[in-house]
C-alpha cells in the first residue's frame, strides 16, 4: 500500500529529491516546513516528499495505536528489534524511491533523512538500499539491528555521506546511543559528519544550519 505524504517542489521539473521521515507519533506535517527553514539557494528545484507512517500497535506505549514505522518492544533499543515492521517500512520507501525514478529523479539525486524513529529507518534502508543514494540525515536516534549491518549492507552505497545530529541533553534516545551509532558506521568505512547540540530530543538553529551546509557540500 503506498504511503500517504506530502509534497512540496520548489521549482518546476525537480531533479532532486529529499524524503523525509518523521518520528514515533507524528506524521509528515511535523517537517513540512523545512524547504523554508533550510534556506537552501533559490535556484535549487528540489522536490521535498514528508511520507505518514502507518497507524500501528507500539508495544512500549501500552500497545497505543499511532504512526510509527515499526514497533518499539522494550526501552532498550536494542534489547528485541521489530524486524518485521522495519522489513515493511523499507519496501515502501524503495516503491516511493521507484516512483520518483519513474519520474526521471535518478537515485543518485535522492537524499533520504529523518527525525528519531524516521531517522532510525533512513539510516536502516538507506545502508543496504540496492540503488545508489546521494546521502543520509539521521536526527536524534540510531541504527537499528546494527549487528547485521555488515551482511546487509549495500556496495553501491560504500562511498555515500552521512551526517548525524543529537543533543547533548536528550532525554529519549541517548546521545551515547548515537555515538555507538556513529561508531559503527564509521568502523564499516562511512563517511559520517557527527554533530552534537545542547539540546533535548529536538532539532535546533545550529543543526538546521549544519544540514544546509552538509546539503551545499554533497548534494547541490
Amino acid at each position: 500500500m503506498p504511503l500517504e505524504q506530502i509534497i512540496i517542489d520548489t521549482g518546476h521539473h525537480p531533479l532532486r529529491c529529499i524524503i523525509w521521515l518523521h518520528g514515533l507519533g507524528a506524521d509528515g506535517n511535523d517537517f513540512a516546513d523545512f524547504p523554508n527553514l533550510l534556506k537552501l539557494p533559490s535556484d535549487s528545484s528540489i522536490r521535498y516528499i514528508f511520507p505518514h507512517a502507518p497507524v500501528r500497535q507500539i508495544t512500549l506505549n501500552g500497545g497505543m495505536q499511532m504512526r510509527g514505522w515499526y514497533d518499539l518492544l522494550s526501552l532498550d533499543l536494542h534489547s528485541k528489534e521489530d524486524t518485521q515492521g522495519l522489513e515493511e517500512s523499507s519496501m515502501m520507501l524503495a516503491e516511493l524511491i521507484d516512483k520518483q525514478i519513474e519520474q526521471d529523479i535518478p537515485s543518485e539525486n535522492i537524499l533520504l533523512g529523518g527525525f528519531s524513529q524516521g531517522g532510525a529507518l533512513a539510516l536502516y534502508y538507506g545502508l543496504s538500499c540496492s540503488r545508489p543514494l546521494a546521502g543520509l540525515i539521521a536526527l536524534s536516534t540510531y541504527l537499528p539491528l546494527r549487528d547485521k549491518l555488515g551482511s546487509r549492507r549495500s556496495i553501491v552505497n560504500n562511498n555515500m555521506s552521512v551526517f548525524m545530529g543529537h543533543g547533548s541533553y536528550d532525554s529519549v534516545i541517548s546521545s551515547g546511543l548515537g555515538e555507538s551509532s556513529r561508531d559503527v558506521l564509521q568502523e564499516h568505512g562511512y563517511d559520517v559528519t557527527w554533530k552534537q547540540y545542547p539540546m533535548d530530543h529536538s532539532v535546533c538553529e545550529l543543526e538546521l544550519q549544519d544540514i544546509r551546509n552538509f546539503l551545499l557540500k554533497c548534494y547541490l
